[in-house]
This record gives structure tokens, sequence and C-alpha cells, in this order.
């Protein structure tokens, strides 16, 4: 038979509700936030029948809730908060009588709430939220429009509102809707506060509350209507999706729940859904490290008193405290009673100077729920000295060197050495201008009359270039060389540490060049490598503060494997070379066109030494087959003719001897 349209929309109604229950069994399958905001939304669009229009509304943050609740407990005749018919608040202040309040006209009630285990610090239309059976909780928001508060479950009580003469509250038969109007005028309302309390179901499962605003539009245009019990506002302004729960899952420690990171100053840490990540886990010598932690259970709660216990491996010593600030431990234990709400550990060195690498553990009633890996460089204890190069003649110890220690560390700045500065463990330790000061220790005079540290340190991460401590030696107006060392003091101490001596060489810049290959003859497919020697004017091994500058190659059956040389680019023109003078260039023979063997000459060219005179390498080439010709064939039969008559010759003197 044909169906009217009151089956047609049950039909629609139980398809909404269907829609709902297939997105309770999609848990498993989704995250809990994404879960509870979905079904929010559905359950409340199922309600409505497709009334409602949702607004776009604001997240409030938890410092905006915790003042209308925590603080000034959200009394009716507080000031408006959050925005304005698009928040919906929970009170969260427990209540110390038998039931929950709802704030009033004046500042002496708040809003309270009874059972209530968890709620997310947001305000607007996905908010979440953990209660008891049977619990109570205190709603409000502010609106300058009619309002109604819905629920799928549990029932409405005590609703008002404020700032307005004449206002109507009405409630629906089950209690579970409250309508708030005013009777002077759908325009009459003005921005005020209005609040109710909600009771909870005793049933275990998963509920709807939401805010309703607005009014409804008129028959005429521009007109509209206050809303009734029965046709309720059609914006949805705020919701709530809570789990009722039989018992609490509260009162233990949450991993998830609680936070923990290492940071380089105290400062109390309170949970964030956003992870606490360690600011960094290596310290200077002399320096604390604190561990910030807060502990929670499933429900973001602080846990009750209990015994917190912190130990420290390999000597560093502990102090525990509740706060951002405590004295340095005396021992590698440290108990504190209390909550685990925002409390610090501070870590530092069981003997001043020496270098420790601690694991922290932190514990709550013997359950471990933080551990840490801390370490704290020692003083330094060793300098080794490397990259050293061959300073110009007549040079400061600030001049040149920036491309030599670009292509040793990567870092551009002047320089003639590194230093690397490390503890007694060999941790790297930074040097900065802060800790000490660098100074010539010896072989300072008149071959090397200046040794620096121009640019310090700035991290102790041994993988980084900034790592280095790059300095520099000046040279008089001769060749030469000189033993010399380095030191360094540290200022809050006074102690001195030397590095090995090393030697530092002085040197004119190019004049000219050879080019020598490794060998005299190549098979196809060897590797070569062609070694290029700048030469001073006084025929001493060249600097390498100077770039090579424009060069070209012609190696004929040669292909250049490190860099780029071909018959028209030579290697980098900007490049220097290693600090005895030289650059070493690697070759592959024949890979890419068969060679063809013979004896070749190659032409290299470099345009700053020596006004570009060509050095001219000559090698051999041989594929590795047979080359053996005619002419080595006749030759080796002559050969082989000649040894059979020596050898008959002989034969004969002996035969004529007997």
């Amino acid at each position: 038979m044909p169906q009217g349209n009151g089956i047609r929309g049950s039909k629609d109604l139980r398809a909404r509700f269907r829609k709902f229950l297939n997105l309770t069994n999609e848990r498993k399958k989704m995250s809990k936030t994404t879960l509870r905001k979905r079904i929010a939304l559905v359950a409340v669009s199922a309600i409505t029948a497709g009334l409602l229009s949702v607004v776009s509304a604001p997240v409030a943050s938890a410092a905006r809730q915790s003042a209308h609740t925590n603080i000034d407990g959200a009394t009716m005749d507080s000031a408006l908060s959050g925005t304005l018919n698009a928040s919906m608040f929970t009170s969260v202040v427990p209540s110390t009588g038998l039931t929950a309040t709802v704030p009033t006209d004046n500042a002496g009630t708040a809003a309270t709430q009874k059972g209530l285990l968890n709620k997310d610090s947001s305000s607007g239309t996905a908010q979440t939220a953990t209660i008891l059976a049977g619990g109570q909780v205190s709603f409000y928001a502010p609106v300058s429009t009619a309002s109604a508060f819905t629920a799928t479950g549990g029932s409405f009580s005590a609703a008002d509102f404020v700032g307005n003469l004449g206002e109507t509250v009405v409630y629906n038969a089950s209690n579970s809707t409250v309508l708030l109007t005013s009777t002077t005028g759908a325009a009459a309302l003005v921005a005020t506060t209005v609040a109710t309390l909600w009771t909870a179901p005793t049933t275990v499962g998963t509920y709807t509350v939401s805010l309703l605003t607005g009014f409804i539009p008129g028959t005429t245009s521009g007109s509209s209507v206050v809303p009734t019990i029965d046709t309720l506002p059609q914006t949805l302004s705020g919701a709530i999706l809570v789990t009722v729960v039989a018992t609490s899952a509260g009162g233990a420690w949450s991993s998830s729940r609680s936070a923990c990171k290492i940071d380089v100053a105290g400062a109390a840490l309170s949970y964030s859904s956003t992870p606490a990540l360690d600011l960094t886990s290596t310290f200077a010598d002399g320096d604390s490290a604190y561990i910030q932690y807060d502990l929670n259970d499933a429900y973001t709660q602080n846990l009750a008193a209990g015994n917190i216990t912190v130990t420290a491996t390999n000597g560093a010593l502990v102090a525990v405290a509740t706060g951002t600030t405590t004295l340095a431990g005396t021992s590698s234990t440290a108990i504190l009673a209390g909550s685990g709400d925002a409390d610090i550990v501070r870590v530092t060195q069981g003997t001043a100077g020496a270098p420790v690498t601690t694991t922290v553990t932190i514990s709550y009633n013997g359950t471990t729920v933080c551990t840490k890996t801390i370490t704290i460089r020692g003083a330094v204890a060793n300098l080794t000295v490397g990259n050293i190069a061959t300073q110009a003649l007549s040079a400061v110890s600030t001049d040149n060197g920036s491309q030599w220690m670009y292509q040793k560390t990567g870092i551009y700045t002047a320089g003639q050495f590194t230093v690397i500065a490390t503890d007694s463990a060999g941790n790297v330790v930074d040097t900065n201008s802060t800790l000490g000061s660098y100074s010539a220790n010896s072989g300072t005079g008149t071959q090397i009359p200046s040794l620096t540290v121009n640019t310090r340190s700035s991290t102790s991460n041994a993988s980084s270039p900034l790592a280095y401590n790059f300095g520099g030696f000046g040279c008089g107006a001769t060749a030469g060389e000189a033993s010399v060392s380095i030191k360094f003091t540290t200022t809050a101490t006074g102690k001195v540490v030397t590095s090995s001596p090393f030697v530092a060489r002085c040197a004119g810049t190019a004049s000219t060049y050879t080019v020598a290959l490794d060998k005299a003859s190549y098979l196809q497919g060897d590797v070569a490598k062609a070694t290029v020697q700048f030469i001073d004017s006084k025929g001493s091994k060249a600097n390498n503060m100077v770039a090579i500058g424009a060069n070209s190659w012609v190696l004929p059956y040669m292909t250049a494997v490190d860099s780029t040389i071909t018959a028209t680019t030579g290697a980098s023109a900007t490049s220097v070379t290693a600090a005895d003078g030289s650059v070493v260039y690697t070759f592959t023979v024949g890979t890419t066109t068969a060679a063809v063997g013979g004896t070749y000459t190659g032409v290299v060219s470099f345009s700053a030494p020596a006004l570009g005179v060509n050095s001219t390498p000559t090698y051999k080439l041989s594929t590795g087959g047979d080359t053996t010709t005619n002419a080595d064939v006749l030759k080796s039969i002559v050969a082989l003719i000649a040894s059979i008559n020596k050898q008959i010759q002989a034969l004969q003197k002996l035969i004529l001897k007997r």
C-alpha cells in the first residue's frame, strides 16, 4: 500500500540513527578524538531532523575556560567570555555539597560539578567529557538570542539567565530540552549568560548535549519569531559528547596523559596534547640539567599524593621539588611526597669538572613514570689540532684560508688550522668565548710571529662543523716552518690545557707547476692519478692560500672521476691545493671509449702560475689483448735458430774431444 509522509519520516529518522550506530562501531578503527567529533555532529543532526545549521565556533583556550571555572567560579554576573552565540562552557570545579550548582545572578554561587572525570579544553561543537553515571554538571554560555539546551539522555534543571526582564524558561515533558527566551519580543534579548544543570543518565553510554541559538524566520521579509519548545532555535552553537561510565578509570598513572621533558632551566610543566619534547640532552661543564614532569591519570587529573623517587646512575646528583626552583642535590637519590603535578628534577655532576652520562629514573609509588639520559660535559682536558694549511709569506693570523676551511669543514671562514676541545671522556666541549680563552703556547717568533684562534665553536655536537674552533698563524717574509702549540685557559678555574706541537709552514705563492701521472703505462679500465705540484719562486712547495685558477686538461682516452675536467672545462678554479701545494685528480682509462694502444702526450694548463705554461705528461696505453706483430714473430724465429746453432756447435766440440 502507498506509504504516507509519516512513514517516510520514520524511515528517514531510523536511517539517521543507523548511521549513528555505524559510527559507534567504527571506534576500533578511528582515533578517539575523531570519533567523538563525528558522533556528536551526527547525533545532533538526527535529533533535530535536519533542521539545524552549524556555525563555525572558535575553540576557547584552556586558560579561558580555567578563568571561568577555577578562578572566578563562573558566576552569572561575571564578564561574558567566549564567542557570543558560539561557545558553551562546562563547570569543572567539584561541588562540596550534595549536588552540583549552576551560576546565579550574584557572585555568591559558582558553577560546580559532581562526578565529572574529564573535560577537554574546547568550547565549540566538538567537545568531549567523561562523567560517572548519575553525575551532574553545569553548562553555561554567552548568548544574545533565544537559546536552548537539548540532550540525547539525562535531564535538565535549574535553568536561568540574567540581563533581561520577562524571561521565560520552558522544559519539555522529559526535561531533555530546556528553552530560554524573552517574552518582550524577538529582538529584545541583549547579550547575557544562560546556564542550566544537567544530570547524566544512570545507564552507561555516550550522549550528546547541545546548545542551540537564534530566532525563527518570520513570514515577512526581515521578521523573526521567538522559538517555542516545539520549534527550537536552528543554529548549533555548542555540542559536547559525554561518555557516561559506571566506575572511574582514574587515579592510576597514565603515560598518554602525562608529560616529561629535559630543559635547560627549571619550569613547571603541565600536560598538553602537544608532545613535550626534550630541549636537549647535553649540557656544558658546571651546568644543571632539568627534567620537568606532570603526572596525570587517564582523565588528565592529578594523581593522589604518593611517593616520588628519583635516581641517577654514574654518580650524578639529583634534587626534586614542586615548582620551578630547587637547590642542587647532594645524593644520587631524591624523594618527594606529592602528586607529581608540575614538578622539576635538577641534575648536576657528582664531581666538579668531571664528565658524566647518567640515566635518571623517576617513579611514582614504585612505578617508573619517566626515564631520561643526560650528558654533562667535563672541563676541557685535550686540544686536538687538525686541518693544518700552509700560510702565505708576510701574512697575519687572521688572513686567508677561507676556501681551505670550506673544503675541509664546510665552514667558510679564515684560518690555517682547526682545534677540537674534548673532556677526559672524549666528549666534545664547546669552548665559546664565555668558557675561556685561547692563546699561543710555544714556537712563535720570527718565522711564526702570531698564533691565534679567531672563530670559536658554538656547539658540543661532534657531528657538526660548528664544533670546530678556527685558528690561524702569521708568517714572516721568508719561507720556512716552526713547531708551535696552542693552549686554552678556563676562566672559572684558571685550568690550562695545551695542545701537542704541530708544524706551521710558510711558503710563497705558486709560480710554476708540474703534472705527474702515477704510472708510465696503463691498460684499458685502469685508474690513473695525476698529481699537480705547485712550486713558489724559490723552488719550495707553494702555500695553499691562493686558488688554483682557471685550467684545462687534454688526456686522450682518460675521463675524470672526481672533477669535471674536460678539454675546455678544468677543475674548480676557486679550489685550493693540499697543505703541500699539491692536488691529485683521478681518471679512468678508456672506459667510455675503447682505447687504441699507443703512446700519448697530454696537455695540461693552469693560468695562474707561470702565465699558463703547459705541462705535457706522456704515457702509454694498451688494450690488454695480443699486440704481437709479424716483425716480432720473425725476430723471435731468428733468435730461436741462433740458439739452436749454438747448441749444435757445443755438442760437436764435446764429441771431438772424446
